[in-house]
């Protein structure tokens, strides 16, 4: 018995991201680029994000969902920028989660099925790369890992009798990104949920919920925003400076 765990879990030796990048950023009030395409310091959002996936050690390759109008952009930018472990880039579809179907099918025409899957969001380019690797950690010891934060305000649920429930607040944590799987698990659990008419899970996290999977947590850093609204951009505009001006004074 041990032997067999011991085979199971040292099957999935292979770490591959899953970076999902198709809205078009109604909410950023930006006509122009997608908010995965706004710039910083002459740098697109997404290429943050590419860079600190393709630049850990532990990452063996990389597939893009993006809008299908912006691919030739994008793979422009991934050369400028030199991605080197981007192996595909596909085109997303209308919700978050049919783009993620799109891009982990093809990561399996790539990869195989024995692989963990790290799936993130083209926004969020505020991550860590201890993030990336608590994330490989866990998956590869419990299956599945949800990025998680501190809930640093009151969460109200509100239920069907018209009675909120509010849980206790150091009880409550934010699910964020990177979700990490077992690929061969989240794309059954995606082809059965297409299967029966659902694409409005909101993420993986909650999919695997739905379908009554144990989820496993990690707690990443605060900063990691998605960056879906002006306010969210000037932060990380913030946030980059302040690293820049590390870098530079020492301090």
């Amino acid at each position: 018995m041990i032997r067999s765990h011991f085979m199971e879990e040292n099957k999935y030796t292979k770490n591959i991201a899953v970076i999902f990048a198709g809205g078009t950023g109604r909410r950023m009030c930006v006509a122009s680029k997608p908010k995965q395409f706004l710039e910083l310091s002459g740098k697109p959002v997404i290429i943050y994000t590419l860079e600190l996936f393709d630049n850990h050690p532990l990452i063996d390759g990389i597939v893009v969902a993006c809008l299908e109008d912006w691919i030739p952009y994008l793979e422009k930018q991934m050369r400028k920028f030199e991605i080197n472990k981007v192996a595909r880039v596909v085109a997303g579809g209308d919700t978050s989660q049919e783009s993620i179907y799109n891009a982990l099918s093809a990561a399996v025409e790539v990869y195989g099925l024995d692989c963990n899957v790290l799936i993130h969001d083209g926004v969020r380019p505020l991550i860590t790369a201890q993030t990336i690797s608590d994330n490989i950690e866990t998956v590869k010891a419990k299956g599945n890992c949800i990025t998680c934060v501190p809930a640093t305000e009151t969460v109200v649920v509100n239920r069907a009798d018209s009675r909120p429930y509010i849980p206790s607040r150091p009880d409550t944590i934010m699910a964020r990104a990177p979700q990490s799987f077992r690929l061969v698990e989240i794309l059954s659990l995606h082809e059965r949920a297409r299967a029966e008419g659902r694409h409005d899970f909101i993420d993986c996290c909650s999919m695997m919920s739905h379908y009554g999977h144990e989820i496993h947590t990690i707690m990443g850093p605060m900063e990691n925003i998605k960056i879906t609204t002006p306010t969210n951009f000037f932060i990380f505009r913030a946030m980059v400076e302040v690293h820049e001006n590390q870098q530079i004074f020492g301090f």
